[in-house]
Parts: structure tokens; sequence; C-alpha cells
């Protein structure tokens, strides 16, 4: 007797054993598969805008806990952003941590195991689906945000290059079932994106209150460096060690007719490139430190912008976001109230 898959776009509809005879005796999965991957993207799209970024951002950020310190308009436009980013980042971070080292799955310290009883089609695990659903709603949403919502960078391009190249990632990977690897990719990039984001929000924070906080200089300095080493290890060292020999050399062992095999590890390389252009920049920002050419840790990739303009812009942002229309309405009917009531 043997088993087969049927296969629709890289999802397993149904699992069936076939006799010698050529009957067909369905046979149950061992659980339920995930939905459509487009099913999965456009869910977490919703509940990662509407149910997380907006009300922590806008609410916690910047109306009214931005205002209340007191920071510079300049920084009070860009902190939600890293306050949204840093909230994702260290929950993601720590999920895939819990992934990796519970004993269930051997990966990292293994990583040719991600090959292991691949097949087409194969079951994805309920823990690794909602590691995805996290990941790729976030970056499906990071490329509408980085051209409308977040602040304009000089690398602000890079960045939608990456978004859109991690998104491709996260999409196939999921539907021809390289989850496994997957996972490790995302282990090894957000604590650096951790770091990146307490650094910025440290940086921002250190003028405020119309004083100068050297408290929050001492962070943002320890959290920089921090920034730049674990970039080297975990980008730079322990991702071609870990994923690109997997998946260019163990998985043609495991499996020599692999299919997409250079289509993967093309925008794995890809990543790759952009990480070794990110840090060369983190390099010449050191360099301009230690030589005395920038006084201190700050982030000097944002153009010259206006204040009004990202200030009109954020707002502009905001209000496109359907739940947000029926925030600021909800705020301008509490307002009229107090009035009213004042009068």
């Amino acid at each position: 007797m043997t088993e087969i898959y049927v296969i629709h776009f890289g999802r397993t509809l149904e699992s069936v054993q076939v006799t010698p005879g050529g009957t067909r005796c369905p046979k149950p999965l061992p659980y339920p598969p995930p939905p459509p991957l487009y099913k999965l993207l456009i869910s977490g799209y919703n509940s990662t805008v509407c149910s997380l970024r907006a009300p922590l951002s806008l609410c916690l950020g910047t109306q009214p806990f931005a205002v209340w310190l007191d920071l510079l308009p300049r920084d009070g436009a860009k902190f939600p952003e890293s306050v949204w980013k840093l909230f994702f980042y260290t929950v993601a971070w720590f999920y895939t941590c819990y992934l990796l080292f519970n004993g269930n799955y051997n990966f990292f310290h293994d990583p040719q195991s991600v090959f292991h009883d691949w097949h087409s089609g194969m079951p994805v695990p309920l823990d690794i689906y909602a590691a995805y659903l996290f990941q790729g709603s976030f970056y499906l949403h990071s490329v509408y945000g980085t051209m409308y919502m977040d602040t304009w960078r000089r690398d602000s391009p890079m960045m939608l290059l990456h978004h859109g190249v991690t998104v491709l990632l996260v999409s196939f990977s999921y539907a021809f079932r390289y989850h496994n690897v997957g996972i490790v990719v995302f282990f090894l990039h957000d604590i650096t994106d951790i770091l990146l984001e307490f650094s910025k929000i440290n940086i921002y924070l250190k003028q405020h209150d119309g004083q100068y906080q050297h408290i929050y200089k001492f962070l943002a300095d320890v959290s920089s460096a921090g920034f730049g080493v674990t970039w080297f290890v975990f980008r730079l060292y322990w991702f071609p060690l870990k994923v690109l020999y997997a998946t260019s050399v163990s998985s043609l062992k495991s499996h020599p007719d692999i299919p997409f095999y250079f289509f993967f590890n093309v925008l794995l390389l890809a990543i790759t490139a952009m990480n070794l252009n990110w840090f060369w920049l983190i390099i010449m920002f050191a360099f301009k430190i230690m030589t005395g050419q920038l006084a201190e840790v700050a982030d000097t990739r944002e153009y010259d912008i206006s204040t009004q303009t990202q200030q009109e812009s954020l707002i502009r942002s905001a209000t496109s976001i359907p739940c947000m229309k029926f925030y600021f309405l909800f705020t301008d009917i509490q307002i009229l109230k107090g009035w009213r009531s004042a009068l």
C-alpha cells in the first residue's frame, strides 16, 4: 500500500492510501491543514494594523505619552514607529526562541535537520504556522508602513526592497513547506531589530522635559554597541553557517531534486547582500563616532523634512486606517463634550 498526498499550491488537501489494485483509501491527516496562504496574510495584516499598531503607536506613543514627555517635535513624530517595532520584534523573537529551544525542534543546533522527512505538501505544525502568521502579516504591513506611515529615511528604498524580498520568502517558504528554515531565519534577524529600536527610543528620550537626560544617552550607547555586535554574529556569521549552508548544500544531499532550489537561495543571498550593505553603514557610523565626526549616537538617516510636514504626514496616515478614523471621531466627540460642560 502506497501513501500519497494530493496537493494544491503547496497545501495538503487530503492524504490517501493507494492499494495495489488502485483503490483510494482516505487517510485522515494528523491535524487539519492550515488555511490557504492568502487568507493567512490578509487576516494577519488586518489584525496587525488595526488591532496592534494603530492603538499602540497613537495612544501610547503620540497621544498622550510623547506629548506628556515633552519630546522634541521631530522625535515625537518618530517615537510611535519605534515603540511599535520594539513591541513586535520582542514578542516575535522570544516566540521563535521558544520554538527552537523548548525541545520540540533542533533546527538551530542541527541545521541539516530542517530537511529531514521533508516532502511537498507536508503538514505545517500549528506553532510554526502561528509564527508565519505573525511574521508574514508584519512584513506585508511594513511595505505599506514604510511608504505611508514611517518617517522617510535615506535607506527607505533599501528597506522596501528588504520587506518585498521577505514577503516573497515568507509566502513561498510556507507554500512549498520550507517553514523549518524560516523559523531559523526569523530567530537570527529579529534580535538585532530589538536592539536597534531600543537604541532609537533612547535617542529620542535623551532630550525631553526641556532637559538633557544622561541615563538615556548611556542606554543608547550600550544598545548601539550591542546592536553592532549582534548584527555581525547573528546575520553575518550564523546566518551563512546555519541557513545558507543548509539550503544550498544540505538540501541537495537530502533531496537532490528539491524544487525551487535556485529561487529560494537567490532570495536568501539577496538578504545576505543587504545585511552586508547595512553592516558597512554600521562600521562607518562607528568610525565617525570614534573619530569625533559625530558627537554622540544619533539617527542620521532622515532627510531634512520640516516638523510640520512630518506631523501632517503622521496624522494623514493615521486617519487613513479605518479603525483610527473611529478613534479620532471618538476623541473629537469627547473634546466637544468637555467644551460644552465647561461653558
